[in-house]
Parts: structure tokens; C-alpha cells; sequence
């Protein structure tokens, strides 16, 4: 603003003015400032291991899975169908072709009745979507919900081979299903008719699976309680022969800036430190993101299906994260989206339950069962508003989920990060090769728990 004295005929400057001032001074700059930048805390809350060989080995004992999830994100897969312990082993793909033509699809709406309680099991059912309730008898005869029933999961599966099987529970739909179902009449029809299935059922009968321990693991024999002298049992803890290797993944990009930039406009910020600031920060984020939804090795992909659960109601609640933790011991974290921590919350204001918090790395966060919960907006929230929350036991000592990378890389800035100059072209322009590696192992099935159909956009 001028600062000016008038007459009656002009206006004569008393200072200078501030935009002329200006002209002699100079500004106070901030770095380049950057939206999309997160805290990354399942970075910084994971244990690291160098893996020197690029390679990382994941020797287990050996298991025998029950169960598993057969996903229907449209047409029903054949091979998905070796999720069912009958159909694990069968290598005909075109007799997987042919049961999968026999399955039937119906529409279930909320209220409606899947099995009864005490009847015979006379079909195989997928969910493909929706939710129910399996609900049986508890101690003194009232209803219990045993579990819930959700997109993938199967139920009636020991009812193909077996003819006396019944039902234990009532399933009753919570909302909208679509079931995929096979009678076990069209199974049997189709087995008398394929010799190849035949074959394999008459193996499967002959060759019983051994005694397992309730993770599926084959059992070693042990004896207690014993007096004298009896006859100890010989046994051994058997390996699994193929256990799975974990390679690095990379996210990479090339980095260029040209020369007389580099060299003229360079104070009082570093332009080339700079954009390689800005470039690391962004290989950060692409990792984090990877390592949680990369279908490889991504922790979303690699939970076990018997560790994820599905909401009971829809939005999260305090029983539904009981529920996971109650599924491992020694849980480190919950990872959640910051709607999904924001929906918790609103759950247990609604129910009078105030979350605790607790200090991780210096920060306050909030907690349930003093288990902290860090947010991590790189879980996905699909169109439908519904997402997941994770739950991790992290460590090798733990038996946990632990982060992959190597150190001691050539021109390394970071721990598993290297910036490598590439040279300087024709055209003046400098170049560097900008490489992250990194991986995700899940050690043991039960070291990670996936709360899944974690709706937003409603309350219970």
C-alpha cells in the first residue's frame, strides 16, 4: 500500500512502494509439497528380513487343507472347483467342465432358508454373493449363529460322498443370495458315467487321509497319562515337499532432468535432490500398495480362506473384530482404511463401547483390546462401499507375516532402494534408474485374518 500525500492537484509518493520493494528482496520458498503422500504404516509397523538370494523359502509342515473358497466373479470356473476336498486331486479338467455345467443357480432373498437343521445333505452350495447365517442349537436349545456364509464360501461338500451326511445348521439369508448348487444325484449320475471320476473316488476312498491336528496339519503321535512301560508311539513332524518361494518384486521408474536445471536453478533447493525426493516418495506409495493387493504376493490375495470372515451385519463392529482376533494369537496391528476405522467408530458410539488408544511409533491411534488399529488407504473400497480390514501377527520368531527386501544394493539410498546414475544423453538430459524391491511373506495361515464385506454406507 502506498503511503502518499495529497493535494489539490496530485499525489505525491512519501516511500516506496511494496511491490517495488520487492524487486531487491527475495521470497521464502517451501520444498515441492505433495498430496499424495501417506504415513505407510504397514511399512514402517512390518519386520524386515534381507533376503540376499532375491528369493525367499517358506518351509511349513506338511497340511491337508479342508475347505476352501470357490470365487464367482461371473461365470462358474471349473478349476475353482478343486476347492472342494473331493475335487482336489482330480486332474480332469474336462470332468471340472462337466460338473461345473450341472450346477443350478437360484436366488435367495433375506429371511429365506438354504438347509434345515437335522435334514439330509442332498447338494453342494456356493455362495456367490450374499450373506447368510448359519444358525444352529445352543447349549439349552436357543438359536445360535455358528457362522456367517459369504461371497465364495461352500457348504454341503461331505454330502457328495457321502450319503448319510446331514445338515447341522440352518442357513437363513441375511440379505439377497445367489447359490450355486449341485445335487448330489447329478454327482453321482456323472460318476457313474466317467470313468475317470469314478477312478478317482474308489482312490480316495481306498486311501483315508492321515490323523491331523485342528490346523490340518499332518498329527505327530504322542502318548500321556501313561504308567509302566507301554509301547511308545514312533512318529516324525513331516515337511511339506513344495513349499512356496517368494522372488522380489520391483517397482522401478527412470528419472530425468535436464542438465541446465540441474546446473543453473539449483538454490537455494537442490533441484535434482529434489525430484529424486518426490520419485522415492512415489515408489513408497506403489510398494505399500502392492504389498497389499498385489494378486501374487499381496496380503488381501494371500489370506488363508479359513482366516477370512465376513461381516455379521454389514458395517464393522466390535463383535466382528473380536472375531478375527480370536482367530490367532499375538495380533500386532488391525490395518484398515480411514473409513473403515471412521465406521468402527461410529459402531461402537452407537452400542455405548468406546475404542481405546494406545502410542505406536509416537503416535496416538486408536485401538481395540489394546490391538492398535493403523489406517492404510491403500485397501480398496469397491463401488459397492464395502471394503476389508487385515489382521496381522507379524515376525519369523512370531511365525508371522514379515516384510522382503535386500540390503546392501549398489548405489543404495534406502534400505531395498537404489537410485543408479544412468548417464547424461545427447540431448543433455540426465537420467537415473530409480529401483525398489520388496515382498510380502505370510509364514504360517493363521499369522493373517481378512474381515471382509465391511459396508460403509450403512449402519446395523
Amino acid at each position: 500500500m502506498t503511503e502518499s500525500v495529497s493535494t489539490s492537484d496530485f499525489t505525491v509518493p512519501r516511500s516506496v512502494t511494496t511491490r517495488t520493494a520487492r524487486t531487491l528482496a527475495t521470497t521464502t520458498k517451501t520444498r515441492p509439497q505433495n498430496r499424495n503422500v501417506s504415513e505407510r504404516w504397514l511399512l514402517r509397523a512390518l519386520p524386515w528380513v534381507d533376503v540376499p538370494g532375491g528369493t525367499y523359502r517358506v518351509n511349513r509342515r506338511r497340511a491337508y487343507p479342508g475347505v476352501g473358497r470357490v470365487e464367482v466373479p461371473g461365470a462358474l470356473d471349473p478349476v475353482a472347483l478343486r476347492a472342494i476336498p473331493v475335487l482336489r486331486e482330480l486332474p480332469d479338467e474336462a470332468v471340472l467342465a462337466a460338473l461345473a455345467q450341472r450346477f443350478t443357480r437360484r436366488t435367495y432373498q433375506a429371511g429365506e432358508h438354504l438347509t434345515t437343521a437335522g435334514a439330509p445333505v442332498d447338494a453342494v452350495h456356493v455362495v456367490a454373493r450374499g450373506k447368510l447365517h448359519a444358525l444352529g442349537l445352543g447349549a439349552y436349545g436357543d438359536p445360535t449363529n455358528l457362522r456367517t456364509l459369504a461371497d465364495g464360501d461352500v457348504v454341503g461338500a461331505a454330502g457328495l460322498t457321502d450319503p448319510a451326511a446331514r445338515w447341522r445348521f440352518t442357513a437363513r439369508a441375511v440379505t439377497a443370495c445367489v447359490v450355486l448348487s449341485l445335487p448330489r444325484q447329478a454327482f453321482a449320475d456323472l460318476a457313474d458315467g466317467s470313468a475317470v471320476l469314478r477312478d478317482h473316488l474308489d482312490r480316495l476312498a481306498r486311501t483315508p487321509g492321515p490323523a491331523t491336528n485342528k490346523r490340518g496339519e499332518a498329527d505327530i503321535a504322542l502318548a500321556s497319562g501313561h504308567t509302566g512301560e507301554p509301547r511308545l508311539p514312533g512318529t516324525y513332524a513331516d515337511y511339506d515337499d513344495g513349499p512356496r518361494e517368494y522372488e522380489l518384486s520391483v517397482a522401478q521408474t527412470v528419472l530425468t532432468i535436464h542438465s541446465r536445471v540441474a546446473d543453473l536453478y539449483n538454490g537455494p533447493l537442490d533441484q535434482t535432490d529434489e525430484q529424486l525426493r518426490l520419485a522415492v516418495t512415489a515408489l513408497r506409495e506403489r510398494q505399500e500398495y502392492e504389498m497389499v493387493n498385489n494378486p501374487g504376493f499381496g496380503l488381501l490375495a494371500n489370506a488363508d480362506p479359513g482366516q477370512r470372515v465376513s461381516t455379521r451385519t454389514g458395517p464393522p463392529t466390535p463383535a466382528d473384530l473380536d472375531e478375527i482376533l480370536a482367530r490367532r494369537r499375538s495380533s500386532r496391528f488391525f490395518l484398515a482404511h480411514p473409513r473403515a476405522i471412521a465406521a468402527f467408530g461410529a459402531e461402537c458410539a452407537r452400542r455405548g463401547v468406546y475404542p481405546g488408544t494406545v502410542t505406536y511409533d509416537g503416535v496416538e491411534l486408536t485401538a481395540w483390546r489394546g490391538v492398535p488399529i493403523l489406517p492404510c488407504d491403500k485397501i480398496p473400497v469397491d463401488d459397492r462401499q464395502t471394503t476389508s480390514i487385515l489382521c496381522l501377527r507379524t515376525g519369523e520368531e512370531q511365525e508371522g507375516v514379515v516384510g522382503l527386501h535386500q540390503t546392501g544394493l549398489p548405489d543404495e539410498v534406502q534400505p531395498g532402494l537404489s537410485v543408479r546414475f544412468m548417464g547424461i544423453g545427447a540431448d543433455a538430459v540426465v537420467s537415473y534408474l530409480l529401483s525398489a524391491y520388496y515382498s510380502a511373506a505370510v509364514l504360517v495361515p493363521d499369522a493373517l485374518g481378512v474381515l471382509e464385506n465391511v459396508e460403509l454406507g450403512r449402519s446395523a
